[in-house]
């Protein structure tokens, strides 16, 4: 910014120029050309000749006017082609700058993205999406586990059911084995009876 200034200074300084006076100009003359213009108009003597006016310049001033004149303009050509090397250092610049912005919001928005992400099984999910899925899971395998608690109160209560009418069936046969034994002790002894009855009545 401050080579801008410095070089519209210069321009500024190359079209009003302030020229070292010679022994015929005035402190309080305006050195700028368009003012050394006005000068030798001002100090320019005219005369007629066959109908026509002429104006008559001093050669000394129009060689200085004509001096100051190239040196404006190559003063103004070389800060041309500086504010030109300027500009063209600024647009490269600018246009390096832009380019690590560019670099710069595309790793922002890829370290947002990551930061909204998660990595699941190798694969990038937004966290809305992880959470989905892990929620899903941890219902799932509540679900499941829900299932085999049922199953295995269910197959609990068939087991104790089944223990129980074994246990029942235990018992009647152990009483129908008891009765059994007891019948057949008594016959038995009946006959036992009766065998001995026949022998005293042999």
């Amino acid at each position: 910014m401050k080579k801008i200034m410095i070089l519209l200074g210069g321009l500024l300084l190359a079209i009003n120029p302030l020229k070292a006076q010679d022994e015929t100009t005035s402190k309080n003359e305006d050195t700028s050309i368009s003012g050394q213009f006005e000068t030798i108009i001002r100090k320019s003597t005219n005369y007629r000749q066959a109908g026509k006016r002429y104006e008559v310049v001093r050669l000394l001033e129009l060689e200085a006017l004509r001096k100051n004149i190239l040196d404006s303009i190559s003063t103004a050509n070389g800060t041309i082609i500086g504010l030109r090397a300027t500009i063209a250092e600024n647009e490269t610049s600018i246009s390096s700058l832009n380019t690590k912005l560019d670099e710069t919001t595309k790793n922002l928005n890829q370290l947002t993205e990551e930061k909204d992400s998660m990595s699941f099984f190798g694969a990038m999910v937004s966290k809305g999406t992880y959470k989905i899925i892990v929620w899903s899971i941890i219902f799932g395998l509540l679900a499941f586990l829900l299932f085999f608690i049922y199953r295995f109160k269910n197959s609990n209560f068939l087991t104790q059911q089944a223990k129980s009418a074994l246990a029942d069936v235990e018992a009647e046969f152990e009483q129908h084995r008891r009765r059994s034994l007891e019948r057949e002790q008594k016959i038995s002894r009946e006959l036992q009876d009766e065998i001995n009855k026949n022998k005293k009545g042999a």
